[in-house]
């Protein structure tokens, strides 16, 4: 690289730096908050104490804001917890670590998502949010994740929360069959695409009175194979089964990598859009505490 390409990229980087924290002046951030209390982490092996740790970026000029709770993707075998840039201070975002294979195998990873859903829907208050304002979104596995604690009422179950409870589930270019990895870890041997639609399938727990879906997707020209089809038979299953509030959004020119940024766009319009409409009020469970190690940003 010449000298005058190192100093555009340096002026440009300079640039975005200046334009993030132009944005988030008026956000604070919290950092590797473990989502597992001390009981909970008793009998863990360090892995898990140091894995299953949240970041989180809030407003404090805004009162009872929507927070987005973000799931990396990677195949439950890669990737890490990230705050996304949703180029808005007025949204809370949650990025979240969990357990990955070969470490563990199903259902951690669904157990580490949805420990840290209701650490966010028990505390967000604590730090101005309402609880009945939280989304989930990810990426790929992290869509799938979002998917299986949204719409399996379960998973939710064991920490006394309704999955009814959150705001909308907006999975982008997620694996709504059974997941490749799950298929192999549960004895299946068949080829990777061969489609399952079991307990492990968010496909098989479309209803009705799920909270509001956004289904982003990729192009299905380049995108990974199957994925888009798969996502639009889910959507077809919802509507059919009368859901009310379900989008189907297909990016074009965006393959499987990109669309973890491109859709983001759409993530933030669809939260906006559904901040509009009339929410329902979730009380701010008691005893819930906000850590004091905020950072202005």
């Amino acid at each position: 690289m010449n000298i005058l390409a190192k100093i555009l990229v340096a002026v440009l980087a300079a640039g975005y730096c200046y334009a993030q924290s132009t944005i988030y002046a008026s956000c604070a951030r919290v950092t590797n908050i473990s989502y597992y209390d001390a009981a909970a982490l008793r009998d863990a092996d360090d892995y898990q104490r140091s894995q299953c740790r949240l970041d989180l970026r809030y407003p404090t000029n805004k009162s009872r804001f929507a927070t987005v709770v973000w799931f990396h993707g990677g195949g439950l075998t890669t990737g890490k917890r990230s705050v996304i840039d949703l180029k808005t201070p007025d949204i809370a975002v949650v990025g979240v670590g969990y357990r990955l294979s070969p470490k563990v195998s199903y259902p951690a990873f669904i157990e580490d998502a949805a420990a840290a859903i209701a650490w966010v829907i028990k505390n967000i208050g604590s730090y101005g949010g309402d609880p009945g304002r939280v989304y989930l979104s990810g990426h790929s596995a992290g869509g799938y994740l979002i998917l299986m604690t949204g719409m399996d009422p379960k998973w939710l179950a064991v920490h006394a929360i309704s999955n009814t409870q959150i705001a909308g589930l907006i999975p982008v270019s997620a694996q709504v069959t059974t997941h490749f990895l799950v298929k192999k870890q549960r004895g299946d041997t068949g080829p990777q695409y061969r489609p399952i639609i079991d307990e492990c399938a968010p496909l098989y727990y479309c209803a009705k009175d799920l909270p509001p879906v956004c289904i982003i997707t990729g192009d299905r020209a380049i995108e990974f194979k199957c994925r888009v089809e798969e996502n639009e038979l889910m959507y077809a299953s919802l509507k059919a089964l009368g859901h009310p509030a379900v989008e189907f959004h297909e990016m074009k020119g965006f393959n499987h990598s990109t669309i973890a940024t491109g859709g983001l766009p759409s993530v933030r319009a669809f939260v906006e859009a559904m901040e509009t409409q009339p929410r329902k009020t979730v009380a701010n469970p008691a005893g819930s505490t906000a850590p004091d190690n905020t950072q202005n940003e």
